[in-house]
C-alpha cells in the first residue's frame, strides 16, 4: 500500500513514500542482499568526528530462537504486531569516543542519522521500517551483553507491507489514518527561541 504524504513543499518521492506501518507480511522474508544494503546505507551516515557510534543487533524470522529473544525485549503492545515483521533490530549507541574514552554527547543523534539513512534506503527497495521506543533497554542489555559504555536506543521492525485487516481494530484504524505534521512555522526559528523565521511563514 503506497501512502504518499501531503507535503506542502517539494521533497523527494522516497521521503513522501516513507511511513511507519505495523502491518507486515509474515510470509515474506527480507532478502540477505537487501539487509546488507540497509546496513551499507547506515554505514555511510555522517557522525561526529566520524566516530560511527552505532551498532545494530539484528534478528531475522528464519532463526526462530533469536527472533523470539529480540521480540521479548519489546513491550507487549508492540509484540502483538512486530511478531509479523521478518526483521527486528535494536539500535545501540556507544556513549564514549573510541579514540580517547571521553563522553560522546552526540552518539544518540548519530545513531538516529544512521537509522534515517537506513529508512530511506528501505523505501527505495519497497521495504518499510517502524521504529519503536516501546522496548526495554535493560532487557536488551541483559539479553545481549551490551556493555556499560553503550546504550540501546530504539527497536526497529523491517519488512514488506502486509494486510492491515490482520491487526487489532485500534491498530488497524491507526494504520489507515494519515499522520499529521506541524507546520514549518512551528519549529523554524530566527533571532530567538519561538520567533518564526520570516522565510518559514506560508
Amino acid at each position: 500500500m503506497e501512502r504518499l504524504v501531503d507535503s506542502r513543499h517539494p521533497i523527494h518521492d522516497l521521503l513522501r513514500r516513507r511511513w511507519s506501518p505495523r502491518a507486515f507480511d509474515p510470509n515474506r522474508l527480507v532478502e540477505p542482499e537487501k539487509l546488507r544494503s540497509l546496513m551499507e546505507a547506515a554505514r555511510w551516515a555522517p557522525s561526529s568526528n566520524n566516530e560511527q557510534p552505532w551498532s545494530f543487533i539484528v534478528a531475522t524470522k528464519d532463526n526462530a530462537d533469536e527472533f523470539g529473544r529480540l521480540l521479548s525485549c519489546l513491550v507487549e503492545k508492540n509484540q502483538s504486531w512486530a511478531n509479523h515483521a521478518p526483521v527486528l533490530m535494536i539500535t545501540v549507541a556507544s556513549n564514549v569516543f573510541g579514540r580517547n574514552g571521553k563522553s560522546n554527547r552526540h552518539a544518540f543523534h548519530d545513531v538516529g542519522q544512521a537509522v534515517a539513512d537506513l529508512t530511506v534506503q528501505a523505501s527505495a527497495m519497497d521495504l518499510y521500517v517502524h521504529q519503536m521506543a516501546g522496548f526495554s533497554p535493560d532487557a536488551a542489555r541483559q539479553a545481549y551483553g551490551i556493555p556499560e559504555t553503550a546504550e540501546a536506543v530504539t527497536a526497529v521492525a523491517v519488512g514488506y507491507f502486509g494486510d492491515p485487516n490482520l491487526l487489532p481494530e485500534d491498530l488497524r484504524q491507526r494504520e489507515l489514518t494519515p499522520t499529521m505534521r506541524k507546520p514549518i512555522a512551528d519549529f523554524a526559528f530566527e533571532g530567538k527561541w519561538g520567533r518564526t523565521a520570516n522565510w518559514a511563514r506560508e
